[in-house]
């Protein structure tokens, strides 16, 4: 919940200038949905993509204050954010409400960036795994290996967002290791190897080239370092710097 629409669609300028027009990494934009429709503009004739941060699985109807796929559909967006901690722990969302979403995303052929993670309690309790392991299960429950090709997998340890604390990148690896095990016995070997996995726990530029290097780490989900332009378009530089050549 940061940047009206105005400063939404300034900073999108920004980056269009800085890394609109690169090729190299697919780099996503997910604003406030009261800045959509104007970050839309701005990057539609750019590289950049939209994205969403939620929505509500149903199509329409009387759930006042939700969004629809259809409603994003209509304003170009093609990712969407679904069961983030945020949305687990401060609105209670459960795994089988998520699962709704990411199967209305699919059928509505927007990517669904599907969040994992463990808090920092269940971390120390040598959870981690289990709490991952469940989140996959709930959110993937009765999606098909066909519709995964537009899936993406988000780890976010809870403990590293907007804390300062980073996962290592061994830690960050060995969760997305998992999580890349998990899709293969759950899918396939082809699903596993295609779907990108990416971090979201405080990566920003100074920290995103060691993370990136890493084999089972495809990406990052940025939080404040995406809100200044500069900072995004070096996280946008390190990935590219990152890619197997």
């Amino acid at each position: 919940m940061n940047k009206n629409a105005a400063e939404s669609v300034t900073l999108a300028e920004e980056l269009v200038r800085t890394i609109g027009q690169q090729y190299d990494v697919d780099a996503v934009i997910c604003p406030p949905f009261t800045s959509l429709q104007g970050v839309a503009k701005v990057i539609e004739n750019s590289t950049l993509k939209i994205g969403a941060q939620n929505m509500h699985h149903e199509q329409s109807g009387a759930y006042t204050g939700e969004v629809s796929p259809e409603m994003l559909r209509h304003l170009y967006v093609s990712y969407v954010i679904l069961g983030h901690s945020e949305r687990r722990a401060l609105f209670g969302e459960t795994d089988s409400f998520i699962n709704g979403k990411v199967k209305a995303a699919l059928t509505n052929r927007l990517r669904p960036i599907l969040c994992v993670g463990e808090t920092l309690e269940e971390r120390e309790g040598e959870k981690t795994f289990d709490v991952v392991e469940k989140q996959l299960q709930g959110g993937l429950e009765g999606v098909e290996a066909a519709q995964t090709e537009l899936l993406v997998i988000a780890y976010e340890p809870v403990w590293a967002i907007g804390t300062g604390k980073t996962a290592t990148p061994e830690q960050a690896e060995e969760v997305h290791r998992f999580i890349r095990d998990w899709l293969k016995k759950r899918f396939s070997e082809s699903v596993a190897t295609r779907t990108r996995i990416v971090y979201g726990g405080s990566m920003k530029p100074s920290n995103a080239g060691e993370l990136l290097s890493k084999p089972n780490i495809d990406g990052g989900l940025i939080g404040g370092a995406s809100l200044e332009g500069r900072s995004f378009a070096d996280l946008v530089k390190s990935a590219a710097k990152s890619r197997p050549s």
